[in-house]
């Protein structure tokens, strides 16, 4: 008997209805539970949008969690199509989801599309089926559904949906995506995913089969310096978009960027080696990234 979500256990399954108050809690308290959020809904976020924030958080987390805290791929492919019912009954005007009722005002205050929150969903069921990427365009193509709807979605938030600052922000969010496959290998390697591009693997002279077996050797060094200059690159290409946001979420938008060239330099401390451990950025090296920014901020007025 196939299984329906009902019959999924999974922490994110509530029961009755929630007022527009009850649900914005909930989206606030799954925000502040995850510590890596700071830098988007933290105290220099402007009051007026944290609580969208919040909501906007809410969904993209649980999205993630679905598809890949499971650990079953048929689960999760179940638990995502739920999850889309309830996206839908939401732009129906039918929300259910504590989640939803909350994200439907921001929603509509916003003008946000459903596109940013399907594509999210199309990336997470692709990870369930497509564990290698043959090339790098390959790889840029799923950056487009996990990684680049989110950016899209802050900048709504900001009151911006131009192409020039969409664009930008693509480039932004789909090297910071990069960052984290660059720094995450060892934790995708147990989970049956690869995501350095095979095409890549190759011409450095290295194999699919070292990998797997988390050797360290020249060329992987090689082949890992190629990935994080041109990762690199990307930031580069969309760092005006901080010139081009309100000062008031200039912060943000550039901690995002900060971050993940902080992991890139810390990749490249480590020799090129993330087969050995995993590069990370402390609490305390986000924050001191955090304050040298604001007080470069201050002294440039």
């Amino acid at each position: 008997m196939e299984l329906t979500a009902e019959q999924i256990e999974h922490p994110y399954r509530v029961t009755g209805d929630y007022t527009p108050e009850q649900a914005r809690g909930y989206c606030e308290r799954l925000a502040k539970s995850h510590y890596e959020n700071f830098l988007v809904a933290g105290v220099f976020c402007p009051k007026p949008l944290r609580q969208h924030f919040y909501n906007v958080y809410a969904y993209c987390r649980i999205s993630d969690d679905l598809g890949d805290e499971i650990d079953d791929t048929q689960k999760s492919l179940i638990l995502l199509d739920w999850w889309e019912r309830e996206l839908d009954a939401m732009y129906r005007g039918e929300p259910k989801h504590p989640v939803f009722v909350a994200l439907q005002d921001t929603v509509a205050k916003f003008g946000i599309p459903a596109d940013p929150f399907r594509n999210l969903l199309t990336a997470f069921r692709q990870d369930q089926s497509t564990p290698r990427y043959p090339t790098f365009e390959d790889l840029l193509g799923y950056c487009v559904n996990s990684a680049n709807p989110v950016g899209r979605l802050v900048l709504y938030l900001c009151g911006y949906n131009d192409d020039e600052r969409l664009a930008l922000s693509d480039k932004t969010c789909t090297a910071l995506q990069l960052a984290n496959f660059w720094q995450d290998v060892i934790r995708d390697l147990p989970k049956g995913r690869v995501y350095i591009p095979l095409e890549d693997i190759h011409r450095f002279g290295y194999t699919e089969a070292a990998l797997l077996e988390r050797k360290f050797t020249p060329e992987f060094a090689e082949l890992m310096r190629f990935e994080v200059d041109r990762t690199r690159s990307l930031f580069a290409e969309g760092a005006k978009l901080g010139e081009m946001v309100d000062r008031r979420v200039r912060l943000d938008v550039e901690m995002f960027s900060r971050g993940g060239l902080e992991v890139l330099r810390l990749i490249e401390s480590q020799g090129y080696d993330v087969l050995t451990s995993r590069p990370s950025v402390s609490k305390g090296r986000q924050m001191q990234m955090l304050f040298g920014r604001v007080a470069a901020g201050l002294f440039a007025r």
